[in-house]
C-alpha cells in the first residue's frame, strides 16, 4: 500500500470517525463547531490532495510516453548513424583499394 493510499485511508478513518459522533456526549457547542470545522477542512485537504494526485499520473502518463517516443527517436537515429558509419567503413576500404591499384600501376 503506497504512502498517499495509507494516508487517504487514515484520513477516512478519521472522517468516518468524526460522522460518527452524536451529541448524546453532551459536547459544548462550540466544540462541536470546532470539530465540524475540523471534518470540513479535512474532507477539502482529501479533495486537494485526490486533484493533485490526478493531476500528477496524468503528467505522469504524459511524461512516460515522451519518454518512449523520445527512445524510439534514440533508436532510429543510432541505427542511421550505424548504417552511416558502415558505409563510410566500405568506403574508405574501397578508396584504400584504388590507391592500392593506382600505386600498382604507376609503379
Amino acid at each position: 500500500m503506497s504512502s498517499l493510499e495509507k494516508k487517504e485511508q487514515n484520513l477516512n478513518q478519521l472522517i468516518d470517525k468524526l460522522n460518527s459522533l452524536s451529541l448524546s456526549y453532551s459536547q459544548p457547542s462550540f466544540e462541536l463547531e470546532k470539530i465540524k470545522n475540523e471534518k470540513n477542512e479535512l474532507a477539502e485537504k482529501k479533495k486537494e490532495i485526490e486533484k493533485k494526485n490526478e493531476e500528477l499520473m496524468r503528467e505522469h502518463k504524459y511524461l512516460k510516453e515522451k519518454i518512449k517516443k523520445l527512445q524510439l527517436e534514440v533508436s532510429k537515429r543510432s541505427k542511421i548513424e550505424d548504417t552511416f558509419n558502415q558505409e563510410i567503413e566500405e568506403l574508405s576500404q574501397e578508396t584504400e583499394s584504388l590507391v592500392s591499384e593506382i600505386d600498382k600501376w604507376q609503379m
